[in-house]
């Protein structure tokens, strides 16, 4: 078996932090497609926060790979 790219691993965290940040958004009453509109309860900011530096981090990864 091959060893995963970064890239891939990033891509599994964020599928896993996006799939616990919607479960949550929806336990909570909100709806995951007003995520961006809405002020969120800490917890809830964090994931936020944690999702959108994995995808910073995978699209700096994916540029920097395209230029290679």
């Amino acid at each position: 078996m091959f060893p995963m790219t970064s890239s891939e691993v990033l891509n599994k965290k964020l599928r896993a932090i996006e799939t616990e940040f919607e479960r949550e958004l929806r336990a909570r009453g909100f709806d995951p497609a007003q995520a961006d509109n809405v002020a969120l309860p800490s917890h809830l900011a964090e994931l936020y926060a944690e999702r959108e530096q994995i995808k910073a981090e995978l699209e700096e990864l994916i540029k920097g790979e395209t230029n290679d």
